[in-house]
């Protein structure tokens, strides 16, 4: 799995750890359908939220 800094500018510390990159990595790859929100504050993440869509399948009369 890639680190913060093979992915981003060096500046990425002063934004999001390690630890919580990993983290955001680890969500991506959980969701199928949804979204994944950041919350900055002060230019930093803060928080994670996803929200992950579960569909069903309709079946044809």
């Amino acid at each position: 799995m890639a680190n913060a800094r093979e992915l981003t500018p060096k500046s990425v510390e002063n934004v999001i750890s390690e630890d919580d990159f990993q983290k955001l990595l680890a969500v991506l790859g959980e969701v199928k359908y949804g979204t994944v929100t950041l919350f900055i504050q002060d230019g930093k993440v803060v928080q994670i939220d996803k929200l992950e869509k579960i569909r069903f399948r309709q079946k044809e009369a």
